[in-house]
């Protein structure tokens, strides 16, 4: 399987301006800009997006797999920006899960967030610590 994202760009950086698009369609040039990259949206907050929705799969398939079918999963990927003399990097990521899963324990439901985590494709792609935070609402 092969996905892609793309961005066409028109201009330098300051005044310039391009545009995110997916294969999917979901994003269809989509405007960013250098002002809006670090206001509005960015790329490392479509990264998050990603990360939430991929982790969300992950976590949903395993859940089946242990014979449980959630309510509902709300899943948050914070990506931390941080700047040093190399310029500006990713320096972790966080997940926040909220979720309502009839008939599951604390227990067994931290056992398979974590093992959803160390499933999820983006979490695998990211060279960043992944920390999570799982809440299992009643």
């Amino acid at each position: 399987m092969k996905r892609f994202g793309s961005t066409r760009w028109i201009g330098g950086l300051f005044e310039g301006q391009g545009a995110v698009s997916t294969e999917s369609r979901a994003l269809q040039n989509y405007p960013y800009s250098f002002l809006t990259h670090y206001g509005e949206t960015s790329p490392e907050e479509l990264i998050g997006a990603a990360h939430a929705a991929c982790f969300t799969t992950s976590l949903v398939r395993m859940l089946g797999m242990a014979n449980f079918v959630p309510e509902h999963v709300e899943s948050k990927s914070d990506i931390i920006l941080e700047k040093d003399e190399a310029g500006i990097s990713i320096t972790s990521v966080h997940l926040t899960v909220r979720a309502k899963i009839p008939g599951i324990d604390r227990d067994m439901f931290q056992s398979i967030v974590s093992k959803a985590k160390a499933y999820s494709p983006v979490s695998k792609l990211m060279n960043a610590e992944i920390g999570f935070t799982a809440t299992l609402v009643s």
